[in-house]
């Protein structure tokens, strides 16, 4: 039964669909789970990933589907809302089927975006919980993101207080003699909060820590969430937890969590953070929920043991990418297929004719404001004209062997024939085009992508990576600029130049990913450009190395790790009914 999408709110379709979730019980009946393979939180349960892998870890992985999107709006042009519609559709067509998200943090949440949960009757349940901390993932990476600091600056104070007698005395420890100048890490907090972007900490006498500027980041951007995401097993998540740079020495060596001996107690701090938990779309079925790193800086997406754990227990696993195509689709191309060893059968490409009418020269889209009448009224030729954005994203999949699926995500103000002229362009670029009613009508809405999903997955997909892990970062940058955003070169500053040169010559680097940073709103590093951009020179201005998660970070245009908290933020709309102990208002 799908709801009234005119007269529900996202919060009210999910207190009315929420008592009849599946309980613990329930999902491990119908998941074909073990006792111990189901740990109950409440009406919520994480699945054990070591003890359902050292089962089903010889059987056969199910079709592996990814979700993307062309160049979005700054609303959003319906990604998460896709992938939970295609789970329905599926699920309506008596599939076999679940998938995995990212966790919302609470900066967004109750921030300007709201949360990530879909929307409408493509929707995952229970939202509260999902919206405001879960399980916990996020508390976890906080502690051990902060026990990292408090490693590091205590040892800071000791070295001051101490001579290296006294130190070796005390405790045994050596000297590290970090640089207070060069300080790698921030302290994590998960709101956003620009008030906490540059601070001064260690104010007081010679036991109160060293006097230094620092910061505050928001914890999903933290490279323990990162790490997070793309470990393979615990083992893999401790040992990276050692190479995690803290700060740098006065000789401009790297100070890691392992030097600090604080690598443990983080990765202990973790310990339940590898267990994916799971939740349920309205329809009642399975999704589950894992990792949340950010999408620009980091690889944007639910996690390579969440994807594990779906393909051995659904015969269709759907996963998402964060931000469009250029960026989320390419990191999940060349950096999570690649240390997941994973190969995926369909790509969905989800396009909404509000954004392609942006992308053929339509005014501006402000979030909080009214849409120009351009976008609530026909307009085929703006269409038309934006339709190159949709074909540039179209080509970067087919190019990396995946089947490609062009979702029309159908607002209600969207015409037939503006649909027509979307659905003909994808078709004549190759790609199956399905019309999908998710958010109004859930899984029925969705049976028209749900098969074209599934009559692509059954063919043979011949992947093939961008780049090899010989190629050079320069070179990488310079194809990855050129193919997938469509530069005709890339600029480096003489910082970022030194730095890659240096990165080259250290063998060491060769296998560390490729995690470019850049806008998500233009496949330039200008949020202003739209469509597809010719003659341009994508600028190259600093690389950032996270040895933890052993990225490279060639940074194109601006970035904060910690945004800034809007002047109408959704926190001004939720409140909770002390009768009852709901909360209601969130998005």
């Amino acid at each position: 039964m799908a709801y009234d999408v005119t007269t529900m709110k996202d919060w009210q379709i999910a207190e009315a669909a929420e008592p009849g979730m599946p309980t613990p019980d329930e999902w491990r009946e119908r998941l074909g789970l073990e006792n111990d393979e189901v740990i109950p939180y409440g009406r919520l349960c994480k699945l054990d990933f070591l003890k359902i892998m050292n089962r089903l870890g010889g059987k056969g992985d199910g079709k592996y589907i990814e979700i993307t999107a062309i160049t979005p709006t700054p609303l959003g042009e319906g990604k998460s809302t896709t992938a939970l519609g295609l789970i329905e559709g599926l699920g309506k067509r008596g599939t076999n089927v679940g998938g995995c998200l990212r966790q919302p943090s609470g900066g967004p949440t109750m921030n300007i975006k709201g949360t990530a949960a879909g929307g409408g009757n493509a929707l995952l349940i229970p939202m509260t919980e999902f919206s405001m901390g879960l399980t916990g993932d996020i508390n976890d990476i906080t502690n051990a993101h902060n026990l990292a600091m408090v490693a590091l600056t205590s040892r800071m104070q000791h070295e001051r207080n101490y001579g290296d007698e006294e130190l070796s005395k005390r405790s045994g420890m050596r000297r590290l003699d970090i640089d207070p100048t060069r300080i790698e890490m921030g302290w994590a907090i998960d709101f956003c909060a620009q008030s906490l972007r540059n601070i001064v900490i260690g104010l007081g006498g010679r036991m109160d820590g060293c006097t230094m500027q620092s910061r505050f980041n928001i914890a999903v951007s933290s490279e323990l969430m990162a790490i997070l995401s793309i470990a393979t097993d615990l083992k893999d998540l401790r040992e990276r937890m050692d190479h995690v740079i803290v700060a740098y020495d006065r000789n401009g060596a790297p100070v890691t969590a392992g030097d600090l001996e604080v690598a443990g107690a983080m990765t202990a701090w973790m310990r339940n953070t590898i267990n994916p938990t799971l939740c349920s779309t309205v329809e009642y079925q399975p999704c589950m929920v894992h990792a949340g790193p950010f999408a620009n800086i980091a690889v944007g997406q639910s996690s390579i043991i969440g994807d594990r754990v779906g393909l051995k227990l659904f015969d269709y696993h759907v996963t998402e990418s964060g931000f469009a195509a250029d960026i989320g689709f390419e990191k999940f191309w060349n950096v999570k297929c690649r240390y997941s060893g994973l190969r995926p059968h369909v790509s969905v490409l989800t396009t909404s004719i509000r954004a392609l009418k942006m992308h053929g020269g339509g005014p501006a889209v402000v979030p909080g404001r009214p849409l120009p009448e351009e976008y609530t009224k026909e307009n085929v030729n703006l269409v038309e004209k934006g339709l190159p954005n949709l074909i540039h994203h179209l080509h970067t999949i087919k190019l990396s062997g995946i089947r490609p699926v062009v979702c029309i995500n159908r607002f209600s103000t969207d015409t037939n024939d503006e649909i027509k002229a979307v659905r003909r362009a994808a078709e004549r670029h190759g790609a199956r085009c399905a019309l999908a009613t998710h958010w109004a009508d859930g899984g029925e809405g969705a049976l028209e992508l749900a098969d074209a999903v599934m009559d692509a997955a059954k063919e043979e997909t011949p992947f093939a990576f961008l780049y090899m892990m010989d190629m050079k970062l320069r070179d990488r940058v310079e194809r990855i600029a050129r193919v997938v955003y469509g530069a005709d070169g890339v600029e480096w500053s003489p910082e970022a130049e030194s730095k890659a040169k240096m990165f080259e010559v250290d063998r060491k680097y060769d296998e560390y990913a490729t995690m470019m940073v850049k806008t998500q709103l233009s496949l330039t590093h200008d949020p202003a450009r739209k469509g597809v951009p010719k003659g341009w020179v994508l600028p190259v201005r600093d690389v950032l190395v996270y040895s933890g998660a052993r990225f490279l970070c060639p940074v194109a245009g601006n970035i904060s790790l910690m945004p800034g908290t809007g002047s109408d933020p959704a926190f001004r709309r939720i409140d909770i009914d002390t009768a009852t102990g709901k909360v209601h208002g969130l998005f």
